[in-house]
Formats: C-alpha cells, sequence, structure tokens
C-alpha cells in the first residue's frame, strides 16, 4: 500500500506494521501470527486482498487503493470482552476520517462496525478472536477494518460510498491517522472508565439514535426505537411490548434509506 506508514503515537507505542502488495486476507495472517506465538500489537496491511471477508463469512471487496488493515492485540482481558473493541475500532475509524475529511456531520457509526457516509457504507469492522500458541498465553483479537477510499463496490444489498466523495485522503496517509487513533481508542477503553467511556463516545457519532430502527434476526425481525447501547455494547430497541436488547443482527435505519435520493432513471 503505498504511503502506509505508522503515525507517530502508535511508533512510540512499540506498535509493529508489515506491508503487502498482496495477500489472502489481513486477518488470515494476523490470525496466522497468532498462531506463530506472535502477542501484537501487530497491524498487517495489504493493496489487495484475494479472499478478503466481512461479518459473518461474506466477501469483502478488495479493490486496489482501499484501505485494508488488520491490527493485532492481546492481553486485553478475557474473551467475552472482546466485542467492545469493535467500538474502539469504530471510535478510532471515524476519528481517523474526520481528522482527514472535517466531515464530522456527513459520517456516523452504525451499529456495530460500520462507518456511514452520506447514509452509506464507508468502512467495515471485523472482529476475531484468537489464542495465540503458548501455554498460557493470553486470549488475542484481530481486527480488520476495511475502508472504501476510491472505490465502493457497486454489487452489494446495500448502497455503498467512498472517499472520492470527500477529496481524498489516500489510503496510505489514512493509515497513519487510524493507528494513532487506535491507540488513543484502546488506551481510553483500559482505563479506569473501561467500555463506559467507549460507550459515551461511539453514541455521539451514532446514526439514527433515537429513530426507528429495524433488526433483522435470522427468525425474526425487531421493530422500535433505537434507544442506546448498552453497558455490554448491545444494541436496545424500545418496542411496543418493550425492550429489546439486540446482540448481533443486519441493522436497517429506516430514515436514511428515506432520505437517500433515488437513483435518475433513464427515459
Amino acid at each position: 500500500m503505498e504511503g502506509a506508514r505508522l503515525g507517530d503515537h502508535a511508533l512510540s507505542r512499540g506498535v509493529r506494521l508489515e506491508i503487502y502488495d498482496e495477500i489472502d486476507s489481513t486477518n488470515d495472517e494476523a490470525k496466522r501470527r497468532a498462531e506463530a506465538g506472535d502477542a501484537g500489537p501487530l497491524w498487517i496491511v495489504a493493496a489487495r486482498q484475494t479472499k478478503g471477508r466481512g461479518r459473518l463469512g461474506r466477501s469483502w471487496s478488495s479493490m486496489s487503493g482501499n484501505l485494508h488493515a488488520s491490527l493485532l492485540v492481546s492481553g486485553f482481558g478475557p474473551a467475552a470482552l472482546a466485542p467492545q473493541l469493535g467500538f474502539a475500532a469504530g471510535l478510532a475509524t471515524i476519528g481517523a476520517l474526520i481528522e482527514a475529511t472535517g466531515a464530522v456531520d456527513r459520517l456516523a457509526l452504525k451499529w456495530p462496525n460500520d462507518v456511514l457516509l452520506d447514509g452509506e457504507k464507508l468502512a467495515g469492522i471485523l472482529l476475531e478472536g484468537v489464542q495465540p500458541a503458548g501455554q498460557g498465553a493470553p486470549f488475542g483479537c484481530v481486527i480488520g477494518i476495511g475502508v472504501n477510499c476510491v472505490a465502493a463496490p457497486a454489487d452489494l444489498p446495500y448502497p455503498a460510498s467512498d472517499l472520492s466523495r470527500l477529496g481524498g485522503p489516500a489510503a496510505g496517509a489514512l493509515f497513519a491517522l487510524l493507528s494513532d487513533k487506535m491507540v488513543e481508542a484502546l488506551a481510553l477503553w483500559a482505563g479506569g472508565s473501561g467500555f463506559a467511556a467507549l460507550r459515551e463516545r461511539w453514541l455521539g457519532h451514532a446514526a439514527g439514535l433515537g429513530g426507528e430502527i429495524e433488526a433483522r434476526l435470522p427468525r425474526e425481525t425487531v421493530s422500535g426505537l433505537f434507544e442506546t447501547i448498552d453497558a455490554d455494547g448491545r444494541l436496545i430497541i424500545s418496542t411496543r411490548s418493550g425492550r429489546r436488547a439486540i446482540e448481533a443482527g443486519d441493522i436497517f435505519l429506516p430514515a436514511l434509506a428515506a432520505a437517500r435520493p433515488e437513483p435518475e432513471r433513464g427515459r
């Protein structure tokens, strides 16, 4: 990835970086490193991925010029805390994007792990737990982050956007900011307030907060108002029959869809 480098804050904290022209998956390489005994913190970035993927094993389009990066971390606590790292990653990603573009009013976080630009998906985050090699080695986590810097896939079931709409930045420049913001977000999470501090800041960027929301689950769709996220990071929906806590699901925000202009149709 041209121009990719660690930010000064990340360098000062001993974070390492490896760059590849092409790789199967940055997440898979980070997992291989953990299984070989690397405890991180280690970033794996690549210009292209041949087997990039998103949540639930879905394919993730990995176009050249976009950002494909994965961070291996360990020693953060029990495996049950790993999902909280997704909120740290979301804050780091939107923080880097806001610093790079100034578009604070056009960027938002969609529960649990997307960044939106003008209501369309700009970035996605994938968490995967790993057990580093060695007896007594602490549980680890790989945090994969993909950002559409130059192009967004057209063959998706949801609208997507890219940073060309904002005039950049390039993937390498964005990564330097991201690496620093990730150090800051993880330090905030590891501090005395823990997830509470992350939660408060995350809600400050939340898309659709207080509005209508749908959580599409395997056997049902839960509809209501997006009330908050709880102390465990679960989505809280206020429905006619009471409050529901959602741990995972495909999320739909009707207000964003309604505000999005219809594509022009040929005559």
